[in-house]
């Protein structure tokens, strides 16, 4: 497929866009925000594509059938930039993507995103919880086949090719690598029983490859 990766210079993103430009199924296109961070993208393998979330970037998505959407605001930032970028930004990625007919819709989320109220003492968590549950919501209503990945707290360690994943798990205390969320991420196109639904996870016991099967 020919997949665009929103947030391609994140650290995640990063990994996403390698993973696809890797693959002999795929050709990738990285989306970033600033000129500079264009060569990267290239040296990982991917064709860069300059373009700002909290602008228009409806041009991002020609010639693309596949969008894997990875972008964050990240931890250092204020609520205003979470809504404008994990909210506002992924809803216009979905709007675009419905108007230009593209086949699959990746969504990098987050558990708890299903219920913000879990994070209701944590007014900047309870904000980041709620931005990830409006898009996704407005992607599920969007009629575009979608996926929704939402793992568990993030970690850089080495990937360890191995989680646990389910609609809803059975508890949130688990944490999963970067690497291992990039795979799936990039696995999830393909899965035709992980149409149209979203899924937690958490590093775990199983292949990824037979985790996603089951799911």
């Amino acid at each position: 497929m020919h997949v665009l990766v929103i947030g391609a210079n994140g650290t995640t993103g990063q990994m996403v866009v390698q993973k696809l430009a890797e693959s002999d199924q795929h050709l990738v296109k990285a989306m970033v925000r600033k000129t500079e961070q264009a060569p990267k993208m290239e040296e990982l393998g991917a064709r860069p594509i300059i373009a700002d979330l909290e602008k228009d970037f409806d041009y991002a998505l020609e010639d693309v059938n596949a969008v894997i959407f990875a972008a964050g605001s990240g931890p250092n930032t204020g609520m205003d930039k979470t809504t404008s970028v994990d909210e506002e930004g992924a809803k216009k990625a979905v709007d675009y993507a419905k108007a230009k007919g593209i086949e699959r819709f990746i969504m990098l989320s987050s558990v708890g995103a299903d219920d913000p109220s879990v994070a209701a003492d944590n007014e900047t968590f309870h904000h980041y919880l709620k931005a990830k549950h409006n898009a996704d919501e407005h992607l599920k209503a969007s009629g575009l086949n979608y996926t929704i990945v939402r793992p568990g707290a993030l970690t850089d360690d080495s990937a360890k090719g191995t989680i646990t994943a389910a609609a809803k798990l059975d508890s949130h205390d688990g944490d999963i690598t970067r690497e291992d969320v990039a795979t799936v991420l990039v696995e999830a196109i393909l899965y035709e029983n992980l149409h149209n639904k979203s899924f937690e996870m958490v590093n775990g016991e199983h292949p990824i490859d037979q985790a996603l099967s089951s799911i």
